[in-house]
């Protein structure tokens, strides 16, 4: 068989179509649906967007207050799993929240009952998905207070769905600006075209796995440094340059040193991430020392990098403000990629649900480069 060898990382290679949303980097803008993203994080809230990608319009005003009880009604955990959030969270010494994070999706989806999706309804594994999704703030606060010895505190009916969040890890109600914020901070993060995790969980869905299996699949690579792993990073970096003044200098050093810039380039954009311009203006609102910091030094990261590289453009990109965002908002460095996966996990849902849609088992082929076979088989001595 004549073999196509497809580009290193896939880059540039379209695997599947899609009706979720897409992303034009040339032009700096991507969209759900046939909506502007950005434009729906600023004239939309978190849970019109949700509906949107649950059932592909937005709501109408009548709709919204429906799909908003739907959420209300399913963000409580069952007490069996909110009582084993304790034992998740302690296990294995310095572990990385998001580990436990995967574990507790993975007991989730246990108590949900999902299973192969071949074997199931559609429907039902849709709305298996939408209470999956809608424990999502739960297990990831759950976890985070349980390390501190700190029970949830009793859930709200009245507060939105980023407010109940921001609720769960302080026990306070937050105010409308952080409200708001959090909920910007998500709609421009549900999806993003065919990054790492949501090609997982579009893979590991082609095999006709549960919807349980396609979302920790989807986690597991949302965690690592190069995808989801780096709006934490980005506050440590902050931390370590210290001042506007130090900023050019310790850029140098880490290029000198091999270092990657967390918070600068992306594989699809190559004008300015338009997601990174938009949480740069909610920085700049919210305030505060980090964000100042953020805003003296990313000009100079910028000029850095240029002198370094000139032939490669690179620009800031989501994670250098959505760190930003969230430190301001209270939220820890530890649990930041937790925060961004409650989003991510809707767009995942929404991919999922349409691999089942349209299935066919995803199988690519690999080119053998080793010694060339056969080599005949020492007896053994």
């Amino acid at each position: 068989m004549n073999e196509q060898h497809a580009p290193p990382g896939l880059e540039g290679l379209v695997v599947a179509d899609t009706e979720v949303g897409g992303v034009r980097g040339q032009e700096g803008f991507f969209h759900y649906r046939d909506y502007s993203a950005v434009e729906l994080a600023e004239k939309r809230r978190f849970e019109h967007v949700w509906h949107l990608f649950h059932h592909g319009e937005l709501p109408t005003e009548a709709q919204a207050a429906a799909f908003a009880h739907q959420l209300v009604e399913r963000r409580t955990l069952p007490a069996e799993l909110q009582a084993a959030l304790s034992t998740v969270a302690t296990l294995g010494k310095g572990a990385h929240p998001m580990d436990a994070l995967r574990s507790a999706l993975s007991l989730a989806a246990q108590t949900l009952g999902t299973r192969p999706w071949l074997d199931q309804d559609a429907a039902a594994v849709r709305e298996q998905a939408l209470t999956l999704c809608a424990w999502m703030p739960a297990l990831v606060a759950g976890l985070r207070r349980a390390r501190r010895g700190e029970p949830l505190p009793p859930p709200r009916d009245d507060l939105s769905f980023s407010a109940h969040y921001l609720y769960l890890l302080s026990g306070q109600e937050p105010s409308a600006e952080h409200e708001r914020a959090l909920e910007r901070y998500w709609t421009v993060t549900l999806d993003h075209g065919f990054n790492a995790s949501t090609f997982t969980s579009r893979v590991v869905t082609s095999t006709g796995a549960d919807l349980g299996g396609a979302m920790v699949a989807a986690l597991g690579a949302l965690s690592g440094p190069l995808h989801g792993g780096a709006p934490g990073l980005v506050i440590d970096m902050l931390r370590e340059i210290g001042t506007p003044e130090r900023a050019a200098q310790w850029t140098r050093d880490a290029l000198a040193h091999g270092e990657r810039i967390m918070g600068f380039g992306h594989r699809v954009y190559r004008t300015g991430d338009p997601r990174a311009q938009l949480l740069r203006e909610v920085a700049r609102s919210l305030g505060g020392p980090i964000a100042e910091l953020a805003l003296a030094v990313e000009p100079t990261v910028l000029e850095v990098l240029q002198a370094h590289r000139p032939s490669r453009p690179l620009n800031t990109n989501v994670e250098f403000y959505a760190g930003v965002v969230l430190h301001q908002l209270g939220l820890a460095s530890e649990i930041l990629s937790s925060t961004f996966a409650i989003s991510r996990s809707i767009g995942w849902a929404a991919h999922v649900a349409e691999q089942m849609a349209h299935n066919r088992l995803i199988r690519p082929r690999a080119a053998y480069v080793g010694k060339p076979p056969p080599t005949q088989v020492p007896d053994a001595a």
